[in-house]
């Protein structure tokens, strides 16, 4: 999976599930054949296709991200409110670094929203501690720093932040065309952005969609072959060795190559090895990444209603039927004909940026709009070969919410300058909580960016590898029960889970 983005409030109404009981079980059970999903990423932008290129994530402090609180602390309660400054750091290794230093269960941890791995970022996390003070103030550790400490009455839940400030260096690309994007940045400042999520919704492999979507229909043989074995989505040639392992049956050889950080996949191995059945197995990664790929499907679906209403020029337009949504409050109402006729105060807050259409997340407890609208978010799930009643009946089943098909771009700066490291061009801006910085970069650049966290994945890969050959008891870095960290995903909020 991959981290980005995910500061919506995400968790609201979503049940926690015991592990399956166990049963024998062999890799090699019949997979069903299902017919491949569509890609969940757009296949166009808002702006003229850009040609630029340029790098992003060359290195960690390239890419900074600082959260914007939703509120300040009042310095009383039973919470520990904390500011935290990582850098290449994945979410997950965060939240095991905090609960070892403040000695607590990661479920005693809150945050607004994920940050992502290969960043420099900071964030305010909460710690349930009551009646106490943390025995140590400073954490000794190289890539997360404490900056200050006070007190809040409630945890920090998910979607908590008034959105994340980005300040970005762009590499590859001559100083002199700052001119260029900025003229882009600009614009896009004026009309919006269109809100899609961004590929480390998807994971590097484009796949986490799905696994949402064979977790939905609980088809749990064929969730383990697309997440361990050689069917399904495409995968990087450098695990072709490891896959062909687990499709021999092969379970401890397959569990020696997957490295530190492939934590879902090490889960699901070692419950294959101690004879549970697939649905434990794919489950056993606890309930973080078994929502993430939940949340990814709808995002997926999300996607294509956005990339359908940009394609007839309807983004940020209100339609008999649509369910506006209210930027500030997050809520949404129906609009009618009546509403959208002249001296109704709808269309000056449709144009001021107060209120924008709205696009379906699926879920048991939200329907889609009405109208031209509820069609276009039918077809979306189409799309996929499915419709609503995936996301209405089951246990794991998200409750669903709406999220608006553009977001707002604010305070946007954009210079062009030379490092230690050679010329970059640095743009800098606001995203409300839940939107991606990589969906601005690509509107600004074009499809042929590049980012830095893709060309180190398999040197990472090697040099896990080395680390458990020469240290074979060493742990794999997983929390408990509450779930393993996340593979990253990439832009200052890594991903939510379900809503």
């Amino acid at each position: 999976m991959n981290e980005e983005s995910c500061d919506d409030p995400s968790t609201a109404g979503h049940p926690q599930h015991p592990a399956p009981r166990s049963t024998s079980v062999h890799p090699s059970v019949p997979s069903t054949t299902s017919t491949p999903l569509p890609s969940p990423l757009p296949a166009r932008g808002l702006l003229p296709t850009g040609t630029l290129g340029g790098r992003i994530k060359e290195r960690p402090e390239d890419f900074l991200v600082e959260e914007l609180p939703l509120y300040e602390p009042s310095g009383e309660g039973e919470h520990l409110y904390v500011g935290v400054q990582k850098q290449d750091v994945q979410h997950v290794e965060l939240i095991s670094i905090l609960s070892k230093h403040f000695n607590v269960p990661s479920r005693a941890i809150g945050f607004a929203g994920m940050k992502d791995r290969r960043a420099v970022t900071r964030q305010t996390v909460s710690i349930h501690l009551p009646g106490r003070e943390p025995a140590a103030v400073q954490l000794n550790h190289p890539q997360v720093m404490l900056l200050w400490m006070t007190r809040h009455a409630n945890k920090l839940r998910r979607g908590h932040l008034a959105g994340n400030r980005f300040a970005i260096r762009i590499r590859g690309l001559d100083p002199l065309k700052a001119t260029t994007v900025w003229s882009r940045l600009k614009e896009l400042a004026r009309i919006g952005v269109p809100d899609f999520y961004g590929p480390q919704r998807f994971g590097y492999r484009g796949n986490n969609h799905v696994m949402g979507l064979h977790v939905l229909q609980a088809r749990w043989q064929d969730a383990l072959d697309e997440l361990l074995g050689l069917r399904g989505s495409a995968f990087p040639e450098r695990q072709r060795e490891r896959r062909e392992a687990f499709a021999r049956g092969e379970l401890a050889t397959a569990l020696e190559h997957w490295g530190k950080n492939d934590h879902a996949e090490r889960s699901a191995l070692r419950a294959l090895i101690s004879g549970r059945s697939p649905e434990h197995a794919v489950l056993s990664g606890g309930s973080i990444v078994r929502d993430f790929w939940i949340a990814a499907l709808q995002s997926a679906i999300f996607n294509r209603t956005v990339l359908r209403r940009l394609e007839a020029g309807t983004l940020g337009t209100l339609l008999d039927g649509d369910r506006a949504y209210h930027h500030r409050s997050g809520r949404s109402f129906r609009v009618d004909a009546s509403m959208l006729e002249k001296g109704s105060d709808v269309l000056p807050r449709l144009h001021a940026f107060e209120l924008s259409p709205s696009g379906l997340m699926p879920g048991r407890d939200f329907a889609p709009a009405e109208g031209v609208p509820g069609e276009i978010e039918r077809a979306a799930c189409a799309d996929f070969g499915i419709d609503q009643s995936v996301f209405a009946n089951g246990s794991l089943a998200p409750t669903g919410t709406r999220r608006p098909l553009r977001v707002p771009v604010t305070n946007a700066q954009c210079e062009g300058g030379f490092d230690e490291h050679g010329p970059y061009i640095r743009v800098a801006f606001d995203l409300p909580a839940g939107a991606f910085a990589t969906v601005v970069l690509q509107e600004l650049l074009g499809d042929q960016m590049t980012e830095g966290a893709e060309r180190d994945r398999a040197a990472e890969d090697r040099a896990e590898r080395d680390r458990a050959a020469e240290h074979p008891a060493a742990g794999d870095g997983s929390l408990d029960a509450q779930g393993p960290p996340m593979t990253d995903a990439g832009d200052g909020t890594d991903g939510s889970p379900p809503v």
